[in-house]
């Protein structure tokens, strides 16, 4: 008996091991198999919907009727006919993430920097006080703003200000054009700690701390060497990450001054943003193939400054 379980053994590992020089067993362990459910879902949820976006872009397309091929014209349409695209949209959506995405990218690191100085406790709570209204949706935004900016004697600012004798009647801050806009940064600024805020704490907590003993020993005096070189060349992928997100985030913007200020558009364009221009175009007046070449544009203006991004923070070695 013995001998026949010693020859079986011999005979499933000489199997075994013609299995594993197989072709089967090759591809079974081949290193992309494993990255195939990514890939596929990645292709699903992102490639496939560009692709179908930029084919849409050069159609007219009403939902209804089959789309016909256009070519670039609705492009041409864009920086040509467009008056509120090139007037509004576009002035108001770079103001918007030149302000939003730089200053928010720098608050939300030396918020970060100044959280890896106190003790975990402290920082698990003021982490989550501070990203909290990032992963707060646009209508809750707009619904918590609207009480403070509301434009009777109950808004509170309106209320404080009549009550201190600065104002005689209330200021109707949301149907000012020259108000709404600011009112819309200052709520983007309010909520731009957000996923590049965890990534940068994260990478701050992570940096050797023998670093900054070796710093010290070669010269370094005082925080601020510490921060520029120290601090930031050691976590520059999540500084990438953090611009990244903030990039994208500013130019994803849309809805808060429609939604503040309570109509179909802003008191004269004011806050509209690409975004919007797009949603309008898309989904009230079901020019699909118009939108499309709207979310277009927007997306090659994201990937350049994504590609700077990646110049400034990336690996160049």
């Amino acid at each position: 008996m013995k001998i026949r379980k010693l020859k079986l053994l011999d005979k499933y590992r000489v199997y075994s091991i013609k299995f594993r020089e197989s072709k089967v067993s090759q591809i079974i362990n081949h290193p992309y198999l494993f990255l195939l459910p990514y890939i596929f879902l990645f292709s699903l949820i992102i490639l496939l919907p560009t692709f179908i976006s930029a084919a849409l872009s050069m159609t007219h397309f009403n939902t209804v009727q089959f789309p016909t091929l256009v070519g670039f014209k609705n492009f041409i349409d864009i920086f040509t006919i467009d008056n509120i695209f090139v007037q509004n949209a576009i002035p108001n959506t770079f103001t918007y993430a030149l302000i939003v995405g730089s200053c928010g990218y720098i608050f939300s690191f030396f918020v970060a920097w100044l959280l890896a100085q106190v003790t975990p406790k402290v920082r698990t709570l003021y982490t989550l006080c501070i990203y909290s209204p990032s992963i707060t949706g646009p209508v809750m935004m707009v619904v918590v703003w609207k009480v403070v900016f509301s434009g009777d004697q109950r808004g509170y600012l309106n209320y404080l200000l009549l009550q201190i004798g600065f104002i005689k009647e209330p200021i109707q801050f949301l149907q000012n054009p020259e108000i709404l806009f600011p009112i819309v940064i200052l709520i983007g600024l309010w909520s731009s700690a957000g996923l590049g805020f965890l990534a940068m704490l994260a990478g701050m907590l992570n940096i050797d701390k023998t670093l900054y003993e070796a710093g010290a020993i070669d010269g370094i005096k005082n925080r601020w060497q510490e921060i520029f070189y120290i601090t930031i060349p050691s976590m520059k992928p999540q500084m990438l990450f953090g611009a990244v997100m903030a990039i994208v985030g500013a130019f994803n913007i849309s809805g808060i001054a429609v939604a503040l200020s309570g109509g179909i558009t802003p008191p004269q364009y004011a806050g509209w943003m690409i975004m919007d221009h797009a949603t309008d175009f898309g989904f009230v007046r079901y020019e699909m193939g118009y939108a499309a070449a709207i979310t277009i544009v927007l997306f090659v203006g994201v990937f350049i400054l994504n590609r700077i991004s990646y110049k400034m923070f990336g690996d160049n070695t």
